[in-house]
């Protein structure tokens, strides 16, 4: 089972050391971009990313951005959009060269093997999907609104490009922890977040956010 902090606030190393895999990872940031999608999607939020904690390997984050700071731990590249990070390494970049705060959510109950297996096929699919352009991603965010053009075959299966939230959403729902009942491009990174209804499988349940301070040394 793995461990809790009991805190609200925790440091780096020991989010870091905390997390397992599907624990979420939150990030709001203050410049023009991120204000733009908190106020579209009337969330406190503006990235999600998830950990993905294997074996005998670093804690990793599963995540898509546009930045290419940081090798990606599959294809050994620097790369832009869907990425597989060291996920000490990714905080501290989206902290200290991004200005992005940092919240960690704990997923109560650990993955098991099947999971896992779902987990590395989704990264074998999705790793190295192009970002979308701003147009793209509030254009296919609204199509997964709006309720009248949801029959439309948007999934990240057969996506060009892939946003943050959808990546975690569609590596969640081939996981088996989220119910399915709504498209991967509904997602935003505030239903990450918990005052949100995440539509969560039965049985499934991620605990209240953590700050995650950064200190000297991170930034």
């Amino acid at each position: 089972m793995p461990r809790r902090t009991g805190r609200s606030v925790v440091d780096l190393d020991t989010a870091v050391d905390q997390s397992r895999t599907g624990d979420i990872w939150i990030f709001r940031g203050e410049s023009a971009a991120d204000r733009a999608i908190q106020t579209l999607t009337n969330s406190p939020v503006n990235h999600v990313g998830m950990a993905v904690v294997l074996d005998d390997l670093p804690p990793l984050m599963w995540h898509a951005e546009l930045g290419h700071s940081l090798p990606d731990m599959w294809s050994g590249r620097h790369q832009r959009g869907v990425q597989l990070h060291d996920l000490k390494s990714a905080v501290r970049v989206w902290g200290s060269k991004y200005g992005q705060r940092a919240w960690l959510r704990q997923l109560i109950k650990p993955i098991d093997e099947t999971q896992e297996d779902a987990l590395l096929r989704t990264i074998a699919r999705l790793d190295g999907t192009p970002f979308p352009s701003t147009a793209k991603l509030f254009s296919r965010w609204f199509v997964g609104r709006a309720p009248k053009l949801r029959g439309r075959d948007t999934d990240a299966a057969g996506l060009e490009s892939a946003y943050c939230a959808e990546v975690v959403a569609q590596t969640y729902e081939a996981m088996g922890l989220v119910t399915g009942r709504r498209r991967t491009n509904w997602y935003d990174p505030g239903k990450f977040w918990s005052g949100d209804r995440l539509p969560l499988a039965p049985g499934v349940r991620l605990g209240d956010e953590v700050a995650v301070v950064l200190d000297a040394s991170d930034v």
